[in-house]
Order: structure tokens, then C-alpha cells, then sequence
């Protein structure tokens, strides 16, 4: 897959990502646990992986334009 998650995208994700399971895994309980570990897993993902698949179909890219020299 193309990457389509940019640089502050990225880091943003990473950061709430791992803030919102740490959340899912010590602080909430219940089933909302289970959604919030759900949540913070694909976000830390999509920003390690650099490539969100929601963003497709919406043709989203935050990454920065590559300019093509001649």
C-alpha cells in the first residue's frame, strides 16, 4: 500500500494511539476496555505503518507532495 499518513498525522497518531491504549488497558473498565484497546491499537498502527485505509476511498493524503524534477 501507498503511504498516505504524513508527518504530524503520524506523530499524532503514534502519541494518542499509545494514550488511548494505555487508557483501554488500566484505567477503563468493562467493555468499553475492549473498544478503546481496539482504538489505540489501529491508530499506533496506521501512524508505524504510515498507510490508513479509511483515507482511501476518501483520496486523503497528508504526506507531503513529491515534486518531480526533469
Amino acid at each position: 500500500m501507498e503511504a498516505n499518513v504524513g508527518g504530524a498525522d503520524r506523530i499524532l497518531r503514534i502519541i494518542f494511539g499509545l494514550i488511548i491504549l494505555t487508557l483501554g488497558v488500566f484505567v477503563v473498565k468493562g467493555g468499553w476496555s475492549i473498544v478503546m484497546i481496539v482504538i489505540g491499537v489501529l491508530m499506533f498502527l496506521t501512524g508505524v505503518v504510515r498507510c490508513c485505509p479509511a483515507y482511501l476511498p476518501f483520496k486523503i493524503n497528508t504526506c507531503a507532495v513529491k515534486t518531480k524534477s526533469k
